[in-house]
């Protein structure tokens, strides 16, 4: 017969665990959406010469894994500027970075995506470029840049499992403290996943949802 150590109070632990989860990430994507939308249209105005600063440091988030990123934060902010920041101002500094930089490429894509045509029949109804953005190209690129940034959203949730690294106590690490004390990974991994899973599924969903609403508009 299955039998466990896991108390009550251990659920309550993994709970708080996936509540700074839910935290983290969700300070990260707001965030790192606003900065991305201001990125991906900027981008997509000045042209590639003028963008290229910005789309190297774009492309150096994007391509250094999260957890070396994470880790030479916190080495920076300590060591070299001597700023006593906590793992928790760290990690969502750079995951906010870290989910600025794909969602500005998505943003770019997405404002490409709309016809040159579409956009030139706006000019010449006389809508300037603010309203040529907000009324036509913006509606129509969420619709385009919606999926992959659900992805992009659920994939920061995971990627904020490597945190602990700056010593924030999320969900995967309160996991791991539960299974050294009372040695039963199997178990407490299934119910970590269980965790993941009931804070994805939503967010999932609803994304799904709000595609078939905008795909009868």
């Amino acid at each position: 017969m299955f039998d466990t150590a896991l108390t009550s109070a251990d659920l309550v632990f993994l709970a708080k665990g996936a509540g700074m989860t839910l935290l983290v990430t969700a300070i990260s994507v707001v965030l790192g959406t606003i900065l991305g939308v201001i990125f991906g249209v900027f981008r997509t105005q000045v042209g590639p010469v003028w963008a290229a600063p910005l789309t190297f440091v774009l492309d150096v988030f994007r391509s250094i894994p999260l957890l070396i990123q994470l880790v030479l934060a916190n080495a920076f902010m300590g060591m070299v500027l001597r700023l006593q920041l906590s793992g928790f101002t760290i990690a969502c500094g750079v995951l906010t970075l870290y989910t600025a930089a794909y969602c500005a490429e998505i943003v770019r894509g997405a404002i490409g995506a709309v016809p040159a045509t579409t956009r030139r029949a706006a000019r010449s109804l006389g809508l300037n470029w603010w309203q040529d953005m907000a009324n036509i190209v913006m509606p129509l690129a969420t619709r385009v840049a919606l999926p992959s940034w659900i992805g992009l959203a659920l994939g920061v949730m995971k990627d904020s499992a490597l945190v602990y690294v700056v010593q924030v106590t999320e969900l995967l690490k309160s996991t791991q403290i539960l299974i050294t004390r009372l040695q039963e990974p199997l178990f407490l991994l299934l119910i970590c996943g269980a965790f993941y899973f009931l804070i994805s599924f939503p967010l999932a969903r609803f994304g799904g949802w709000l595609e078939r609403r905008w795909s009868h508009d």
